[in-house]
């Protein structure tokens, strides 16, 4: 004989909401404060809108680029060498603007003593290697 069809039970979800996973990126005030810094005048919303996004795809860009250059040299770690094989490569670093005059002309000083080794007393180098 026939049997009437019956509905599936529905699983019951368990009580954490699944979120959806959205990709890390760089804030959003972080680029406005940025770029309010380098135009030193107001900024249409929509003006900035697209700069936001530009410097997401930029971001995206430098990294997929850093990844290939690690990847081809045989390492799973980007090093110093590799971002400045790439700004090389974008034209900002050349023989008449090394890197070191770069990050001395726009990074903070507690940046640069991370970056640029220095010998101190005592036969020191700091950043040790």
């Amino acid at each position: 004989p026939l049997q009437p069809l019956q509905a599936k039970p529905v699983p019951k979800r368990s009580g954490a909401s699944r979120k959806k996973t959205r990709e890390p990126g760089v804030a959003s005030s972080l680029i406005k404060k940025i770029f309010r810094h380098y135009v030193k005048m107001p900024v249409a919303r929509g003006a900035f809108r697209i700069v936001e996004k530009c410097s997401v795809r930029y971001f995206k860009q430098l990294s997929r680029d850093l990844e290939a250059y690690t990847h081809h040299a045989g390492r799973k770690t980007v090093e110093m060498a590799d971002v400045e094989v790439l700004m090389r490569r974008q034209g900002l670093v050349t023989d008449k603007m090394p890197l070191c005059v770069l990050i001395e002309r726009y990074l903070p000083l507690e940046y640069r003593k991370l970056l640029i080794p220095i010998a101190v007393s005592g036969n020191k180098v700091i950043p040790c290697k």
